[in-house]
């Protein structure tokens, strides 16, 4: 049965989905028309997100798969715009510290987040790990709790 919430979901997707999708594709072509025959690897980026828009409006999906490509979305988003920022800053001679500071921050934030979704997948019994992947993080955690340690207690 077709709740109101889903018609107005699937309306809204149909109206915008092929605006959408029609303006994605116009800037790349008209990006793209420099002369060169081979795509970028972000003009091959900009068309596999659209295939993956696509199939996003087609189809019901698994919500965490869903919420973990929101969240590399995310991840890539920031990432552009520090590079832009940061090729700005450099052209015009600026500090590109506070950049640097905010992808690192940015990083704190989503390691926590992982983190917390390890633990939540860690704590299910239908979840299958390979052994040498979980040592490795282990590892990994082991030294980064150590080096956080130091920085805490450094500026305690």
């Amino acid at each position: 049965m077709t709740t109101g919430s889903n018609l107005g979901s699937s309306r809204r997707k149909q109206d915008l989905s092929p605006a959408i999708v029609a303006a994605t594709r116009s800037n790349v072509a008209s990006e793209s028309t420099s002369g060169f025959t081979a795509q970028s690897p972000l003009e091959q980026a900009i068309v596999e997100l659209q295939r993956l828009h696509e199939i996003l409006l087609a189809g019901d999906l698994d919500p965490r798969v869903l919420t973990d490509f929101r969240d590399a979305l995310n991840r890539v988003r920031t990432a552009a715009w520090a590079a832009q920022q940061y090729v700005i800053r450099k052209e015009t001679d600026q500090d590109s510290g506070s950049i640097l500071s905010l992808l690192a921050g940015e990083r704190v934030r989503v390691t926590y987040q992982l983190c917390q979704a390890i633990s939540e997948d860690l704590k299910r019994t239908d979840r299958d790990f390979q052994a040498g992947s979980l040592v490795q993080l282990h590892e990994a955690t082991k030294a980064l709790t150590e080096q956080l340690n130091g920085v805490i207690n450094e500026r305690g």
